[in-house]
């Protein structure tokens, strides 16, 4: 499979998982209407398991432009590789959306919380303080991409926009499916509470353009003016992280 195939359907597969299931606790009348926070942090890092699993072997599993540029930033990934990749994911994040966007569309019509309709596709911080949820965004991904680094190991091989093959890191992938799934769950639990943890731009502003096209009966803004902090919070997370294993490896 192409590399950039691999990360868009490997980002959408989280989305679907992730935003599925925040679809079936937040909105009206579904199965698991009100089942809580533990249900949507399982829900993500199952999404996060099964898209690593899926394309780890193809395209090193970055599934996240923090990933992508704290990679590359470390000398571990070619920086003309990074747009492709970067395209791929969010392109991965507005599909998978689409998807529980269309799951999803009797309930959404029957949900009278504009909130909790938009809190499918993006996030948004518990507490409104902007200088606050950057804080969070950047400390929770600081806490994703470091452990990265510091157990990724090897390389596959993935053809570059020039022709030429280039080693890529495994990247998530090879931390393990099941422990990078795990490291999302518990950043969920703890670091959680805040901002929502988007810790990774695609995931957030991919659905969030999702939600402005679908068609969820009534439904609010999307939030824009808060949009630009979980895309900058986990890129500076993620360059910390970086500069910070460099140091010390």
């Amino acid at each position: 499979m192409n590399a950039l195939l691999a990360e868009l359907i490997g980002t959408a597969i989280i989305i679907v998982f992730g935003g599925g299931v925040v679809a079936n606790v937040v909105l009206s009348r579904t199965k698991g209407n009100n089942s809580g926070w533990i249900v949507i942090t399982w829900g993500w890092a199952i999404g996060v398991f099964v898209g690593v699993f899926c394309s780890q072997p193809y395209s090193g599993a970055h599934l996240n432009p923090a990933i992508s540029v704290a990679l590359a930033l470390g000398g571990k990934f070619a920086w003309n590789l990074v747009p492709g990749y970067v395209a791929a994911q969010v392109a991965g994040a507005f599909l998978g959306a689409i998807i529980v966007g269309l799951f999803y569309g009797e309930h959404f019509k029957v949900s009278d919380d504009l909130d909790a309709k938009l809190a499918v596709f993006c996030t948004a911080p518990a507490i409104r303080s902007i200088p606050r949820a950057l804080f969070c965004e950047i400390v929770a991904t600081f806490f994703l991409v470091l452990p990265v680094f510091l157990i990724t190991s090897g390389t596959i091989a993935i053809p570059g926009a020039d022709g030429a093959a280039h080693d890529v890191p495994i990247g998530l992938g090879s931390v393990g499916a099941l422990p990078v799934a795990l490291l999302v769950l518990g950043l969920g639990l703890a670091l959680g509470g805040t901002t929502g943890y988007a810790i990774n731009p695609a995931r957030d502003f991919g659905p969030r353009l999702a939600h402005g096209l679908l068609p969820l009966g009534a439904k609010r803004d999307g939030d824009w003016s808060y949009a630009w902090v979980p895309v900058v919070g986990p890129i500076v997370g993620g360059v910390l992280a970086a500069l910070v294993a460099r140091a010390a490896l």
